[in-house]
């Protein structure tokens, strides 16, 4: 069958369960080839009749959606943009649900089960091993942008980067990804006209600066300036990986999002539990998936040295609200990191004196020479060059070694040693510049 490419898409949403009577706000797609070529792209909000929920973290008011269309009004054009195409999300457990939802409300039937979808985030385990889970975490490993997190086409357009750089690192698995393909060619989408009405699409409105007045200046203003996010949400992004199942995972990544804002509501533990129960982690297992995600929070909060008094609030909360038990919640403030810090210095992680062949290596930023012709000079001294960062890359070759890039963080978080493009002729004696 032919390969019609994929649909990647993105939701937000008033909450975290379809269950527990939450819809979908906004809705971003981006079609991308088979090949891994951006096609097009489409959004619009979504008027769900009730409360937006954490308007804080989607940025959406109810003078942005109150004009806009119903999900009824757009879905015969959003199942058009799906038809005959692989559905593809990241963490896609959650918009497989909301879109069996929405549709069973209209009185349609998905063809996407919850696991039917292909999913970024648990591809991460193969493409990006030691990667975190959240989008933003896998991005940095490809310098893939993600600006305006928490927008629909936004998280969209992102997750159709990864999906692209999955693509080409997957270049000799092309069976694998074709019964993708023969999976969405089969899969059998209502009919055209299925719905009750059709109706314009509604994008997000968006001002050039933001006004002082405008739901993200009120946003930005909360966590501390224009470009800015909470201390939880840059500290999640950081969060080592969690050795588990898929439900595991999807699980952390209901409890990721449950925490964005920093605070878990009734609800919201509610949810989680029942979402626990439907994919079969059971309470024990969620304690220990707890204990894990607050170690692993706690890690990332003192990688810097140093904690803040509104940072040991926060991993306190975290901790309340996690059922994590007072001496371990105790324990987790003590400044040990002071210790940790002075060890890391006095050890740093061994230079790369020479690399042999075998050796995995990541380029970033503006070269002084055509990128492709550097990868060339390494690979035909046997090195393999690689396009994202993962813990078993050898060395990062920046244009700047003090580079802010994605990559170059997440090579010091990872210990691998940065080097800048003219150190190559001593790591590599027979590579003349």
């Amino acid at each position: 069958m032919a390969h019609n490419g994929y649909a990647v898409i993105d939701f937000e949403t008033t909450g975290l369960s379809p269950q527990h009577h939450h819809r979908v706000i906004e809705i971003g797609i981006v079609h991308v080839a088979p090949d891994g070529t951006i096609e097009d792209s489409f959004e619009t909000v979504v008027n769900p009749g009730r409360d937006l929920g954490p308007t804080h973290i989607h940025q959406l008011r109810g003078a942005d959606v109150k004009d806009g269309p119903t999900f009824a009004d757009v879905a015969d054009q959003f199942i058009d943009h799906l038809r005959g195409r692989v559905l593809v999300a990241h963490n896609s457990r959650f918009e497989a649900t909301f879109l069996r939802a929405e549709l069973t409300r209209l009185g349609m039937v998905s063809p996407i089960a919850d696991e039917g979808a292909l999913c970024t985030m648990k591809l991460a385990t193969t493409y990006l091993p030691g990667s975190g889970r959240k989008l933003a975490d896998c991005c940095a490993a490809f310098d893939i942008p993600l600006v305006d997190a928490h927008e629909a086409l936004a998280d969209a357009r992102a997750t159709a980067h990864l999906l692209a750089a999955y693509l080409d690192l997957g270049r000799d698995q092309a069976s694998w990804w074709g019964q993708w393909g023969d999976y969405a060619a089969r899969a059998a989408w209502p009919p055209a006209g299925a719905a009750t009405s059709a109706t314009a699409w509604v994008p997000r409105r968006r001002g050039a600066t933001g006004g002082a007045d405008s739901p993200r200046a009120s946003s930005m203003s909360r966590f501390g300036g224009p470009g800015t996010t909470s201390f939880l949400e840059r500290t999640t992004d950081r969060l080592r990986p969690v050795a588990g199942s898929g439900r595991e995972l999807d699980y952390l990544a209901m409890l990721d999002r449950a925490l964005s804002d920093g605070f878990l509501s009734v609800s919201e533990s509610d949810e989680l539990r029942a979402l626990g129960e439907a994919i079969g982690v059971g309470p024990a297992r969620r304690t220990e998936l707890h204990h894990e995600y607050f170690d692993g929070l706690v890690d990332a909060a003192w990688a810097d040295g140093i904690l803040t008094a509104g940072e040991r609030s926060d991993i306190e909360s975290v901790g309340i609200m996690l059922d994590i038990e007072q001496q371990l919640r105790t324990a987790a403030l003590d400044p040990r990191a002071d210790q940790a810090l002075a060890a890391r210095e006095a050890t740093p992680p061994p230079a790369a004196a020479r690399l042999a062949p075998g050796d995995l290596v990541v380029l970033t930023g503006e070269m002084s020479e055509p990128r492709e012709v550097i990868e060339q000079r390494l690979t035909a001294r046997g090195l393999v060059v690689k396009p994202g960062i993962t813990k078993k890359t050898t060395l990062l070759v920046s244009a700047d070694p003090d580079s802010l890039s994605g990559k170059a963080q997440k090579a010091r978080q990872y210990g691998i040693p940065i080097v800048g493009e003219e150190a190559l002729a001593t790591l590599v004696p027979t590579m003349a510049y």
